[in-house]
């Protein structure tokens, strides 16, 4: 489909519900400054000047969704613990639904504690669970998903190997999205990386590629991204793989066709959620029938947006239309 100006796409972006199954997670800041080296060992002491909580991981990608005007529908799994309380009132204070977000006694919230000196990251601390979903609770969120799926326009899985995604889940999903004619796209991790089978859109980083299929991958060369990138679609059946190589842009492969969009100089920040944002932007733009290229592009431009931020943030949706124009994206 073409969309004539930047209005127009951002319009029918407004119209969709996104289904987003994967890790979510608490992104938690304390912001300081170095004021001298600790007595106890030799570390520097952070003086605490405020603290943040946000959503993270799978949630992430929810609120990028909504920035873009869209309905973010969250499938997952929290700890009924503190930062499991947290995470839903959350949602609801975001206006996000969280009737397709369980509650388990057996696992606990992911947690990411990152502790910050101005713009630099000194220490981060995770509290998570990354063990396997219990029969119990994998069947009630295959519950969830197949009830909530139907009014969904797109499917996005999130993973990031805490346990909340496997074969099963994937399989049933990707089989009952297909039979509905919703498109499944993926950002994945290694855990899971060869059962996405037939999903319409895998989009692994390039460290994710190398890993995932045990090669080399130079992203200098722009033939061999190409036979890595061929190589693990026919291996997944997959209607698209696009693979992000950080300064050198992203490469998208639709069917016979491939497409390397560069990267836009940026001061960079932090890349931390900038994967997040890409997907996010990937699975509206092909929901609305955007072309494999441009919807590659836009996404582009939108993950190098947030990584001009400190921390983990969703795409500016005024800054993205902005730069889409200044871009020409839809030309």
């Amino acid at each position: 489909m073409e969309f004539s100006n930047v209005n127009e796409l951002f319009e029918e972006f407004s119209k969709l519900r996104v289904l987003v199954i994967g890790d979510v997670m608490v992104d938690s800041y304390v912001f300081g400054k170095v004021s001298r080296i600790s007595p106890e060992a030799p570390v520097p002491v952070v003086l605490t000047e405020r603290k943040e909580k946000r959503l993270g991981g799978a949630a992430n990608v929810a609120l990028n969704i909504q920035a873009l005007g869209a309905t973010p529908v969250p499938c997952a799994i929290v700890g009924n613990d503190l930062d499991g309380g947290f995470f839903l009132n959350r949602l609801e204070e975001k206006g996000i639904p969280s009737n397709g977000v369980l509650t388990s006694s057996e696992r606990d919230t992911t947690v990411k504690e990152r502790i910050l000196a101005g713009a630099h990251q000194m220490l981060r601390v995770d509290t998570e669970t990354d063990k396997e979903l219990s029969a119990t609770e994998q069947t009630q969120l295959l519950a969830n998903i197949k009830r909530l799926l139907p009014n969904c326009d797109v499917v996005v899985f999130e993973d990031y190997d805490k346990g909340v995604i496997n074969a099963t889940i994937i399989e049933e999903t990707v089989k009952e999205a297909s039979r509905l004619g919703i498109a499944t796209v993926v950002d994945p991790k290694k855990r899971n990386f060869m059962d996405y089978k037939g999903v319409t859109l895998f989009k692994p980083n390039l460290k994710e590629l190398r890993e995932g299929l045990n090669i080399q991958v130079d992203p200098k060369n722009i033939d061999s991204v190409r036979d890595g990138v061929t190589l693990l679609q026919n291996k997944l059946n997959a209607k698209m793989v696009m693979v992000t190589l950080s300064e050198y842009g992203v490469f998208i492969k639709d069917n016979g066709e491939t497409h390397l969009i560069p990267a836009h100089i940026r001061h960079i920040s932090d890349v931390s959620g900038a994967g997040d944002t890409v997907i996010s932007v990937m699975a509206c733009a092909l929901a609305v029938g955007m072309s494999a290229q441009k919807a590659a592009a836009l996404a582009n431009l939108a993950g190098g947006l947030v990584c001009e931020h400190v921390g983990v943030v969703p795409i500016n949706k005024a800054d993205l239309m902005e730069e889409a124009e200044d871009n020409k994206i839809l030309n």
